[in-house]
C-alpha cells in the first residue's frame, strides 16, 4: 500500500472528504438495488470498515508521538481516549494495544520502523482481514515462549495471517492454539519471573444477590502462607457461624465438629472471614490516607432503625442492613449514619489543610468514591480534595467545600489549562475537563452513586425577578454560607431523602 507524506491540513482535508464521501453513500437510496449489487457494496464496505483501523492506528501513534497525556490533560492515554469519545477504559487499552502493535514506529535517534507485528499491520491495511483477526494475532505473539527466535516469530505470524485471510477467527484461534502447542509440548519450565507474572487475586462484579466472585493464582509463597491459617482455621468446628458461639481460638470441642456440616469451600470461606477480622481487630494495620484501616459504612437512620434496607462500604460493597448490624460489634469500624442535621461541628475553616478523621468518614460515605467522571477509584483509594480552590489559594478545610478525590485526580486540577472543579447546590463535585478533553460529557461521577441517576428533574420554584435576589441573599446566610456568595444559589434545607443526604451532626459518626 502507497503511503503518501502530507501535512496536518492535508490529512484534515483527506479526513473530511472521507466523511463527505460517507454522506454520499448514506444518502442512496437502495430500494431499487439487486441481489448482486446489495452484495457487492456490502463486500466493500466490510473492506473499508477492515482498513479503517489501519490509519485511526497510525494517527494515534503519531498523536502519542506529539503529546503527553498531562499536555492533553488526564493520567494517561486510556483516559485521553475514553474521556474524549465516551468509551470504556477497556475499549481505549484495546486500541492502543492494537495502535502499539501495528502502527508504524520511531526509534529513538529519529528513523522511521516497521510495526511490531508488520506482515498483520499490512493484512489490516488491505482490508484481508478484521478486527477479530487481528485480536487472534495479536493474542497468540504475545503467548509465544521467550526460546522463540526473532526469525521463527516473524514466520508464524506471516503464517497466520496466511490462515487469517481464508478463514474465520475460530479456525484461526484453532490453528493458533496447535501452534502453541507444539511449540512448546511440556509446557513452561517452571520459572521464577513467570509466576510473578501469573500472580493475581481478581475481585470481580457483586452479584444481584449481593455475593462477590473472587478468582486467585497465588504463588507457592503466598499459598504457603494460607496453608496453615486454613488449617487452623478452616478445621471442622472452628469459625462455624451457625454455632451460638462459635469457636474462633483454642480447639473446638468434640460437639462443635460433629454439629459441623460445612463442605471444605465453606469452612475456608469462614476462615478468611475470621482472619480478616483478627487482622483489623489488632489494630496493626497502620492508616489508609488518614484513617485507621477500617470498615466504613454509609446507611440512613431509617434503615437502621426498621433494620430492613443497605449499607454500602467505602469500596462500594452492598450490605444488607442485618449484616451491618452484626459488624458493629466488632472493633475499628465506622458507621456514618445520615438524618436532618446541620453538619457545622465539622467545619475545620483555615485551622488544617487536611481532613479531619471524622471528615474523611462523611466524606467516604457521601461521595462513595473519586469523584472525577469515569474514575473507579474507591472511597477507600482517595484524598480529600479542596473543591472551590486549593488551600494554598485560600480554600477552606469544610466539610462543604471538599470532595473525594484518586491521587492522580486530585493532582490533575489547577487553572492553568487542566481539569477543574466545583461544588454545586447538591453538595456535589462537578469536574469540568480541559477544552482539549471537553466534549460536552457529564460533569458527575455516577460510577460509585448510581442512585442519584434515579432522582426526578427539578422543577424551580416560581417567583418573581424583585425577590430573586433579596430571598437567596436571606437563604444562604441563613444556611450559614461560609464563602459568603451565592455563586450556587443557597444550600438546600437538610433533607433525609436527598442522594448522599445532608451533612452529619455532632457525634453522629462513630
Amino acid at each position: 500500500m502507497y503511503v503518501r507524506i502530507m501535512s496536518g491540513n492535508d490529512v484534515q482535508a483527506a479526513v473530511r472528504a472521507l466523511h463527505a464521501a460517507f454522506d454520499e453513500v448514506a444518502g442512496c437510496e437502495a430500494d431499487l438495488s439487486t441481489r448482486s449489487e446489495l452484495l457487492g457494496a456490502l463486500d466493500e464496505l466490510e473492506t473499508l470498515g477492515c482498513r479503517l483501523p489501519s490509519v485511526s492506528h497510525r494517527l494515534l501513534a503519531r498523536l502519542q508521538a506529539e503529546a503527553t497525556p498531562q499536555e492533553m490533560g488526564a493520567k494517561s492515554w486510556k483516559e485521553v481516549l475514553a474521556v474524549r469519545w465516551r468509551i470504556s477504559t477497556s475499549e481505549a487499552h484495546r486500541r492502543l494495544t492494537e495502535a502499539a502493535a501495528l502502527a508504524p514506529r520511531q526509534a529513538m535517534t529519529g528513523e522511521s520502523l516497521p510495526p511490531v507485528l508488520p506482515a498483520t499491520a499490512t493484512a489490516q491495511a488491505h482490508g484481508l482481514i478484521n478486527a477479530e483477526h487481528v485480536e487472534v494475532i495479536r493474542k497468540t505473539m504475545a503467548k509465544l515462549p521467550g526460546f522463540v527466535d526473532t526469525a521463527t516469530r516473524e514466520r508464524i505470524e506471516v503464517d497466520l495471517v496466511r490462515t487469517a485471510v481464508g478463514n474465520g477467527p475460530k479456525e484461526l484461534k484453532d490453528s493458533a492454539d496447535r501452534t502453541l502447542f507444539l511449540l512448546d509440548q511440556d509446557g513452561p519450565e517452571p520459572d521464577e519471573r513467570e509466576r510473578a507474572r501469573k500472580r493475581g487475586v481478581t475481585k470481580h462484579k457483586q452479584r444481584a444477590d449481593g455475593m462477590v466472585d473472587v478468582s486467585a493464582t497465588l504463588t507457592p509463597q503466598a499459598w504457603a502462607v494460607w496453608e496453615p491459617i486454613f488449617a487452623k482455621y478452616a478445621a471442622p468446628g472452628m469459625c462455624n457461624p451457625d454455632d451460638p458461639e462459635p469457636c474462633t481460638s483454642g480447639t473446638p470441642s468434640q460437639a462443635q465438629i460433629d454439629n459441623d456440616h460445612r463442605s471444605l469451600a465453606q469452612r475456608q470461606h469462614d476462615a478468611l472471614l475470621a482472619a480478616g477480622r483478627i487482622a483489623l481487630m489488632s489494630g496493626q494495620l497502620g492508616q489508609l490516607n488518614g484513617l485507621p484501616v477500617s470498615i466504613i459504612i454509609r446507611t440512613t437512620l431509617q434503615d437502621l432503625e426498621s433494620r430492613a434496607g443497605i449499607g454500602v462500604t467505602g469500596g462500594g460493597t452492598v450490605m444488607p442492613i442485618a449484616e451491618v448490624i452484626r459488624m458493629a460489634g466488632h472493633a475499628n469500624h465506622y458507621l456514618a449514619v445520615f438524618d436532618r442535621a446541620t453538619g457545622s461541628a465539622l467545619d475545620l475553616f483555615r485551622a488544617k489543610r487536611t481532613a479531619s478523621p471524622a471528615q474523611r468518614i462523611m466524606l467516604i460515605a457521601r461521595d462513595g468514591g473519586c469523584t472525577k467522571p469515569g474514575c473507579t477509584v474507591g472511597a477507600y483509594g482517595c484524598q480529600g480534595h479542596h473543591v472551590e480552590a486549593d488551600f494554598a489559594k485560600g480554600g477552606n478545610t469544610n466539610i462543604d467545600e471538599l470532595g473525594l478525590a484518586c491521587g492522580p485526580d486530585n493532582r490533575a486540577v489547577n487553572n492553568n489549562g487542566g481539569w477543574t472543579t466545583r461544588m454545586n447546590e447538591r453538595c456535589e463535585v462537578e469536574w469540568t475537563p480541559p477544552p482539549q478533553l471537553d466534549t460536552g460529557q457529564a460533569r458527575l461521577n455516577y460510577l460509585h452513586r448510581p442512585e442519584r441517576l434515579l432522582r426526578p428533574p427539578e422543577e424551580p420554584e416560581p417567583q418573581s425577578h424583585n425577590d430573586t435576589e433579596a430571598e437567596t441573599e436571606s437563604a444562604g446566610s441563613a444556611q450559614g454560607n461560609p464563602r459568603g456568595d451565592d455563586t450556587n444559589g443557597p444550600r438546600p434545607a437538610d433533607n433525609p431523602g436527598e442522594p448522599g443526604g445532608p451533612a452529619p451532626p455532632d457525634n453522629q459518626a462513630a
